[in-house]
């Protein structure tokens, strides 16, 4: 450990610990030592096995499946080092849970990312820093600082070594169009937008390309993949506007359900995805599906904020 490290601790709950060991061997430093157990009936039961007073902490834990049980096991770390006297408090969130509760969108709705986002703050974290916010207007329902990190960087350098002049980004519904323009006019590549159309949660229907794929590579854009049934539609929809390849990229894998079935029989080439959630058995064992790591980009991070340095210049 050298001295920008020293004061430093980052502990890690059960959600996402593979990211975490990552995290840091990029630091060359020990990860802090906790106990995170279950108790028989479920509870959990947090110990911290670190003189934290005084100290600057970061806790990296993905609220990602099961959501509920590892959001509380975040919550409870928390609260385990403020009553610990640790001196600066941040909640390291690669994945952010209940991001797509971020409005009322029917009568009598909760806006769950707003209460989580107080949940955090009254457990004790003094500062976020998370990653692809699904809607990035989140980082006003905290009352303490928010750094949105951005896999752009890693997804990028992917892109460029592996795609030629032929690729185009599309981004799968009109919502994304932003996103997937920022990386069109990086790599200086066309533009395309599906139209889709939703009648019912997790369940998508794209509806018509606006944009030329034919005898393109075409890249899908999105922050995060669910059941798939958005992608694998609108990966139909571009490989019959006679794309040559429709390959995909996004940074969270959430892949519930029927998700890496429909991956293996859409017209996906592949998939590529970041570590921000560990991947299930069934996702590993799928070949469209490559993984890339963030963790020296959260790492730069958290280092940075532990030294008071800027963390926008990471995506200038």
């Amino acid at each position: 450990m050298d001295n920008s490290t020293n004061g430093l601790f980052i502990f890690t709950g059960n959600s996402n610990p593979i990211l975490t060991k990552r995290i840091c061997e990029y630091l060359d430093m020990p990860l802090g030592g906790a106990k995170v157990k279950t108790f028989s009936d479920g509870e959990i039961q947090i110990e911290i096995d670190e003189n934290v007073r005084g100290k600057d902490v970061f806790v990296v834990q993905s609220t990602c499946r099961p959501v509920n049980h590892s959001l509380v096991e975040l919550l409870l770390m928390l609260d385990a080092l403020k009553r610990s006297s640790a001196q600066r408090i941040t909640a390291v969130l690669p994945y952010f849970g209940y991001a797509r509760q971020d409005k009322k969108v029917a009568p009598r709705v909760p806006i769950s990312a707003k209460m989580v986002a107080d949940l955090l703050e009254v457990a004790g974290a003094h500062r976020i820093i998370t990653m692809d916010l699904h809607a990035s207007q989140i980082q006003g329902f905290f009352n303490m600082p928010v750094d949105n990190l951005f896999a752009a960087p890693v997804i990028l350098e992917y892109i460029k070594k592996s795609f030629g002049e032929k690729a185009v980004i599309v981004s799968p519904d009109a919502g994304g169009a932003e996103r997937a323009r920022a990386f069109a006019k990086r790599i200086n590549a066309g533009l395309v937008i599906v139209d889709k159309r939703r009648d019912v949660p997790n369940q998508a229907k794209a509806m018509a390309v606006i944009g030329d794929v034919k005898d393109k590579i075409a890249i899908i854009l999105d922050d995060m993949v669910d059941t798939a049934g958005t992608l694998t539609e609108a990966a139909g929809a571009i490989k019959a506007e006679g794309a040559l390849e429709v390959h995909a990229c996004c940074s969270h894998p959430v892949l519930s359900g029927p998700a890496v079935g429909r991956i293996i029989n859409s017209e996906l080439k592949s998939l590529v995805v970041t570590d921000t959630i560990p991947l299930s058995s069934e996702a590993l064992a799928c070949d469209k599906i490559k993984t890339l790591s963030i963790a020296k980009l959260v790492g730069e991070a958290i280092i940075r904020s532990h030294l008071g340095d800027s963390v926008t210049s990471l995506f200038v």
